[in-house]
Formats: structure tokens, sequence, C-alpha cells
């Protein structure tokens, strides 16, 4: 659909955007998060949870493209070995800054304002690729997740259909009482519904869109919808801190020259981990894993190799 600034499908937009960031902090979504949680507790409730993402998602464009509401799919990327180059600089970056691209929209709705700097250094990351390594950026190439629809691709978006619709009597339980249950959408598990969801209304009002791809788009000049973009990354950011205030969980973080430099850094690298991939974090789990564009899952699988070897170390020179 083609939305305007002052038209009802980019209103729906915005809000989509916004709920986007709200699930996203309540939820905690974040790689860093979640591979931390195997190594010191060997749970992976929320490993899990970011894979039911990108499955909600997958899930979300099959109904779309069956109804005929999505007819079209953004470009995919080559599968290279650059790809696990790019997956180990995001890994690293996500490490040192404490929380991935996706993640740092969580700690900024709790009122850690310094991840902002985390996407100041991607963009870095971005513009100085090129002229530092010598390398072009992969160019995009058609995409063939998905399209045309056929028979198997309808019939699973209509198990999906079913499948929505028993997570949602799961979470909400019997119909007599589920106001009382709506404290239950927040947790990790369950925020990733409304995180697809919301994406996915997202994507059939507005287009593929993610905060990295905007700032992937500046870098390279890129000056397609950046105001109607624009508006949605803060939407993004305005409905996680939200989130953060609602649960009360907002409290502004003190200035540390220590955060600045690890969210500056982490941000750096993890630009040029985007450039490599391409895409940022979010960009793989959202779109390039629901896809099944190669290149996205082998990169998803370096980065979390990445940070739970980086995990690894730190307990061992902890221990010693």
């Amino acid at each position: 659909m083609n939305a305007t600034p002052f038209s009802g499908v980019f209103l729906i937009a915005v809000i989509s955007a916004g709920l986007m960031g709200y699930a996203v902090q309540r939820g905690a979504t974040c790689t860093v998060a979640a591979i931390g949680e195997i190594v010191h507790s060997g749970k992976m409730k929320r490993l899990t949870a970011l894979a039911e993402t990108a499955l909600w998602v997958a899930g979300g464009i099959l109904i779309a493209r069956a109804i005929g509401a999505l007819p079209m799919l953004p470009n995919g990327f080559p599968l290279s070995p650059w790809a696990i180059l790019g997956g180990v600089l995001l890994g690293l970056g996500a490490y040192l800054n404490g929380a991935c691209l996706f993640g740092a929209i969580a700690r900024f709705g709790s009122g850690d304002w310094l991840q902002m700097f985390a996407p100041l250094g991607f963009y870095v990351g971005l513009i100085s690729f090129v002229p530092l390594f010598h390398m072009g950026i992969a160019h995009a190439q058609p995409s063939t997740a998905f399209a045309p629809m056929s028979t198997i691709a309808i019939s699973l978006a209509v198990l999906f259909s079913a499948y929505f619709a028993w997570r949602l009597w799961q979470i909400f339980g019997a119909a007599q009482h589920p106001l009382p249950r709506l404290h239950r959408v927040w947790q990790p598990h369950e925020a990733t519904l409304l995180i697809g969801v919301a994406f996915v209304v997202l994507l059939v009002t507005f287009g593929f869109w993610t905060y990295t791809d905007l700032l992937v788009d500046i870098s390279q000049h890129k000056v397609r919808n950046v105001g109607l973009r624009i508006a949605l990354f803060i939407a993004l950011f305005v409905g996680a801190a939200l989130g953060g205030w609602t649960a009360g969980r907002f409290k502004l973080k003190a200035f540390g020259v220590r955060p600045l430099i690890s969210s500056s850094v982490g941000g750096l690298l993890m630009g040029w981990g985007g450039a490599l991939t391409p895409g940022g974090n979010d960009w793989l789990i959202l779109v390039g894993m629901p896809l099944l564009w190669p290149y996205a899952w082998v990169a998803v699988l370096a980065m979390g190799g990445t940070i739970f070897a980086a995990f690894k170390i730190e307990q061992r020179f902890k221990s010693q």
C-alpha cells in the first residue's frame, strides 16, 4: 500500500511500529540476553522467543500473501563467506555493547539513553566500511521465498492461522477472565507474538521496514520515503520508552565514559558486520530468516556462536 504522512494507512503503520517497540521492551527481546541465559542458567527461553519471532513473521507473510495483501517481497542477498565474518562482527559488537541492535531498543526503553550511540555507531560503521576496507557492499537480488504462492504455501498459511488462534487461546486462557492474563503478554515467549503481528501489519501497510535498513539506505544516500521511515523510527523508540515507563522500569542511566565507548564501538563493529552480511540484527531476524534467505541464517548462527564464545571466555577469566 502507498502510505502518505497524513493517511490512515500510515497512522496504522506508526501505531504498529510503536507497539513493536513496546513489546520488544516488555519482552526484553535480545540476542545477547538470549545467549547469556544459555551460558549462565542453561535455559533457552529467550532464544526460543527470538526464533518464534521469526516464525510469526514467516507465518504472517504466508497469510498476507495468500489473501493478496502483500504482492511484493524485498530483494534478498546472495550467500557468501562474508556472511560468516559479518555475523562474527555483529556478535562481537553486540557483546561489547551488552545488547544487539534489537536489544538496544529494549534497553533504551528502560532509560539507558546511551544505547542510542549503538545505532549511531552502526551508521558510522556503514559509511566507513568501503573507504576503510575497499570492499563493495553486496547487491540485492530477486527473492524467491513464498513466490509464487503454491498449494503447499497456501496450506501452510491455513495451518499457521490455526496455530495463531491456538497461541492466542493459550495466552489469554478461557474467555471468562482474559484481562488478568494480560501481564502474560509481556513475557518474552508471548511478547514475540505481538512483535511478529505488529511487524506484519507494518509491512502490509508500509512495506518491509527495520530501523537498521533505514540507516543502511541513508548511508548509501537513498532517499526513498526517508521522512516517513524516520517517523517510524521515532515511533519504535517512543513505544519502547512507553513500555519501560508503564512497567516502572524507566530510570535514566547516569552518564559513563565506559558504557559510552562500549556502545559506540559495539555499534561500529555491528555496522561493519551489517555491511558484510548485509543488514543488522533486526533485519536478519525479522526479514532475512522468515524469508528463508541462507545468508541471514548463516550470519545469525555466526553471530550467536560468537556471543556464546565471548561469554564463555568471560566466565573463564572471572573464575581465575
